[in-house]
């Protein structure tokens, strides 16, 4: 069976985007099942840059067509941040996992503690890059608008999931059924826009 390989070792992000490519006709792997992947540094500018420096290097590494994202939240009161940063606002220190999510979000709820509910307008942003081991690049975009909450709600998901809510739900993505998520994040609406892009590689 033919193998795409993500470029995240984050679990919650390989979950997600296995369901959401559960249909094709592919084995989807986490580059954690190969040994001796490189770190990828992200310094790119923009969630392009990102998204195509790690699945570049992943396809090189491994052989195989690569799918990296680069995803982050844009709080339109703070001027778009924290952006590309959004996985190490709170700092580069802390360790990947539920701390640095909770202790990122929670800096934004203090940023925004002023800020009345018409301006805690926002999005998720994700860009999709695959990248086959010929070097070949294909893009895709999603986005979701909503709004951050006051306060966290509900305990799934990851990263910033239990403050951002949806346009038309009352109910933060971390309180809302993985399916509905799945229909409507930024992450599926990038992966679906990208399906034909996947499947000319395979």
């Amino acid at each position: 069976m033919s193998r795409l390989v993500l470029a995240t070792k984050n679990p919650g992000k390989v979950l997600e985007i296995k369901e959401i490519l559960r249909h094709l006709p592919i084995e989807v792997v986490a580059c954690s099942a190969y040994k001796g992947i490189p770190d990828v540094v992200e310094d790119g500018e923009t969630f392009q840059d990102n998204a195509v420096c790690k699945a570049r290097a992943i396809a090189k590494a491994t052989g195989e067509v690569a799918l990296a994202d680069d995803s982050g939240l844009e709080v339109d009161a703070l001027h778009g941040a924290p952006g590309i940063h959004s996985a190490r606002f709170a700092g580069d220190d802390l360790p990947r996992g539920r701390e640095r999510d909770r202790t990122n979000y929670e800096k934004l709820l203090s940023l925004l503690e002023d800020v009345e509910d018409v301006k805690r307008t926002a999005r998720f942003r994700c860009v999709v890059a695959i990248v086959g081991p010929s070097g070949k690049v294909r893009l895709a975009q999603g986005v979701c608008e909503g709004m951050i909450a006051f306060a966290p709600d509900g305990c799934g998901g990851f990263g910033y999931d239990p403050v951002f809510i949806p346009l038309g739900h009352t109910r933060s993505f971390a309180a809302l059924p993985q399916d509905v998520k799945n229909a409507m994040s930024h992450r599926a609406l990038a992966l679906k826009a990208a399906l034909p892009f996947i499947e000319e590689f395979f």
